[in-house]
């Protein structure tokens, strides 16, 4: 595909992104991943994708690239179409969408934290969707690297990682910020969230200081890439987990 230049998520970032896992060709959870993004759609006064076209597009992408039996991403990606100058859309918007692939080993079975200082702006509505502006979070990943970013919020609240959403466990509860602290509602969270009871851990979705994660007896990330994933370390402190994190990690192995 050829991208115009006048293309506005390339000028402007105005657009959205989804990361679809797929495995032998099959694209886990997609229902979710385009339901997010109408939403996101909708936010940002974008029209709807058809769900079906966009799914042959994924489907075509990982054809085109001899990936349908192996473990691979696939980026869905709509923009806000070609525009003037400025930041002014036209007055009927004609959205691009395209499929990329791309390999997706599997990934570290641990990781490390560094809290970052950047920050994540809650009263944003590109903090609850995949926008094409995703600056803030490449820096905070690039300055965390190999490990990655723990991100907090304006307020100082616990919000996510530069790639994913965030868990631990304390004194059998499962917490992790809501989605008010400027979190993206992960297609992963939402498998936790509904998972986690059945291992007799109740849930508490709140506006958590950074100090909550000093009395986790297990602190875990999730995407839709690498699933659930223990953290061993954060800002240089060694963390232990918990048998509960590779059951919930079993229980998901099928969408991750």
């Amino acid at each position: 595909m050829t991208m115009p230049l006048d293309d506005r998520g390339l000028l402007l970032g105005d657009g959205l992104f989804e990361t679809i896992l797929a495995k032998d060709g099959d694209l886990v959870l997609f229902g979710l991943h385009i339901e997010r993004m109408r939403a996101g759609c909708t936010a940002l006064g974008l029209p709807l994708p058809d769900a079906d076209g966009a799914q042959r597009l994924c489907e075509l992408a990982l054809g085109d690239t001899g990936m349908t039996s192996v473990r691979a991403a696939v980026r869905l990606t709509l923009t806000a179409g070609s525009g003037g100058r400025g930041l002014d859309r036209p007055g009927e918007v004609e959205p691009h969408i395209f499929a990329a692939v791309s390999a997706a080993p599997t990934p570290n079975p641990t990781v490390a934290l560094l809290t970052s200082d950047i920050r994540r702006n809650p009263t944003s509505p590109g903090s609850r969707f995949k926008t094409l502006s995703y600056l803030d979070n490449v820096i905070a990943r690039r300055r965390a690297a190999p490990g990655e970013a723990l991100m907090l919020n304006t307020t100082g609240e616990i919000a996510c990682t530069a790639a994913g959403n965030i868990f631990w466990i304390h004194d059998g509860r499962l917490f992790t910020p809501s989605l008010e602290c400027g979190v993206l509602d992960g297609v992963m969270r939402r498998q936790v969230l509904n998972a986690a009871p059945s291992l007799g851990l109740s849930i508490r979705e709140g506006r958590l200081p950074p100090e909550s994660l000093d009395k986790a007896e297990a602190i875990f990330v999730t995407n839709s890439l690498i699933g659930v994933r223990p953290v061993s370390w954060i800002d240089g402190r060694y963390i232990s987990s918990l048998p509960i994190v590779g059951s919930l990690a079993e229980m998901l192995a099928d969408v991750s």
